[in-house]
């Protein structure tokens, strides 16, 4: 059995919205992170079921949300209604500081999230399919090398309620076709950027802009994606469809930052361009997260199509909850970038108009109120 383990957890039951007397993590084991782990329960979180045959015209996309923070943003999503919506990685912050290997620190911040009633009301409202990030992954910044990985994907597919195959095998990389209507066909292809990832390169300049983390390492043994993960990504890609939405927790076409991304492994990067032209995979358009901020991307050259990319980031822990309220915000470098970065709440919706062969992408704010779009002509994805 895959996780043999993962009656130790002892992972339990609760209601999946708050009550009155639902017992909250602070009752528990208030805010410290040393709290005994038996004394910890994760919860399971269930979302509408996923219909695959129906026609999909409205998908949310949505990462980073602080689960003791206001959660009032879901109830605008919900409002959306949206067909199907894309939690995108960080979904809550759970970093195991403790070092415990049952994790208490991470089932207590999903045992929060379960208990956010706006989010109960989003669940209810359209299916949710998840990606993981690193501060649901466990650690800060962690990848293949982290210590509790597997309770890490024990404790998600739980939480997740999975089911499919991804129950079966390392790491929670998934994908789905929706919509029985030819011509009219979306797949979701959500990567796992952390349980195989290799180590990054430290940056020599910790803090200067354009390097504040990392640098781009151009080991060609080093992979963001495992072989395993390679081999199955190739054959999704195989498969028809109208229009594929890429998930991935991390920015892949964004180059104006030195934090974790797609860039630091620039042999990857381009084995993930070689990839899609190899499968001749019409329609792809990338969604990611991670950033705390949100901006629309386009890259040319590196396939066959204009690539584009959609990052939405934060929920309810945006960029400018860090910055000088005296000083105006700098943009960063943007190669690639079409429009200035947002550093608010925030979530994407896409809309598609089958009719018209057109996808807009927006980014929208905690009002629902639309900051930024762009329209893509889906003939132009060939």
């Amino acid at each position: 059995m895959k996780h043999r383990f993962f009656a130790a957890l002892a992972l339990m039951v609760l209601p999946s919205c708050a009550t009155d007397d639902a017992v909250t993590p602070d009752e528990l084991w208030g805010q410290s992170a040393e709290a005994p782990s038996g004394a910890i329960r994760a919860v399971p979180m269930p979302s509408a079921p996923l219909d695959e045959t129906k026609t999909i015209s409205r998908v949310v996309f949505a990462s980073c949300a602080q689960q003791n923070e206001d959660q009032s943003i879901w109830d605008v999503i919900a409002a959306e209604n949206p067909d199907v919506t894309l939690y995108m990685g960080d979904n809550v912050y759970g970093d195991v500081r403790s070092g415990d290997p049952a994790m208490p620190e991470l089932k207590a911040a999903y045992m929060r999230l379960a208990q956010s009633e706006p989010f109960s009301r989003a669940r209810a409202a359209a299916p949710l399919l998840a990606a993981w990030d690193d501060h649901d992954f466990g650690m800060n910044d962690a990848g293949g090398d982290y210590q509790y990985k597997e309770q890490a994907e024990a404790i998600f597919e739980y939480v997740w309620d999975v089911k499919d195959e991804r129950a079966d095998r390392p790491g929670v990389y998934g994908a789905w076709i929706l919509g029985a209507e030819e011509g009219r066909r979306i797949q979701i292809i959500v990567l796992d950027t952390r349980f195989f990832r290799s180590g990054l390169k430290p940056t020599d300049e910790r803090g200067a802009k354009g390097k504040e983390r990392y640098l781009p390492d151009p080991d060609p043994a080093k992979t963001m994606l495992g072989e395993a993960q390679w081999a199955w990504l190739a054959d999704e890609l195989k498969k028809p469809a109208d229009l594929r939405l890429l998930v991935s927790s991390v920015q892949v076409i964004a180059d104006g930052h030195g934090w974790e991304a797609w860039k630091m492994l620039p042999a990857e990067r381009e084995r993930l361009y070689q990839t899609i032209d190899a499968a001749e995979a019409d329609g792809v358009v990338v969604l990611s997260g991670d950033r705390h901020a949100a901006a629309l991307y386009r890259k040319d050259g590196v396939i066959d199509y204009p690539l584009f990319e959609a990052t939405s980031s934060s929920l309810n822990l945006p960029l400018r909850n860090w910055l000088d309220p005296d000083k105006p915000y700098e943009q960063e470098p943007g190669p690639n970038r079409l429009t200035d970065m947002i550093i608010d709440a925030n979530y994407g919706l896409l809309e598609i108009d089958w009719e018209a062969g057109v996808v807009e992408m927006s980014i929208r704010g905690a009002d629902g109120a639309e900051i930024v779009a762009d329209i893509v002509e889906l003939s132009s994805l060939r």
